[in-house]
């Protein structure tokens, strides 16, 4: 099952980032929650808007947008 039909892009919504359902919540601010260490479920209380597919679609979003990338392995990074 994929969740990808969740995440919309439009020029008038958060300047065309990606966002979830066309609400203002940016894909990329629901990763930095997560990645926080927020859990889903404190996400989800603390945006009763959102739904646990939201959270998910923007997790499958990121991996997509990671593989269709050609980027060096990290430790080959310049910072």
């Amino acid at each position: 099952m994929s969740y990808l039909d969740r995440i919309t892009s439009d020029p008038a919504v958060c300047h065309g980032k990606p966002t979830v359902r066309g609400l203002r919540y940016p894909v990329e601010m629901l990763l930095q929650l997560l990645a926080s260490g927020m859990t889903m479920d404190e996400i989800l209380a603390d945006h009763p808007d959102l739904e646990r597919a939201d959270l998910l679609a923007s997790l499958e979003y990121a991996a997509e947008e990671l593989r269709s990338r050609r980027m060096p392995p990290l430790g080959l990074r310049r910072s």
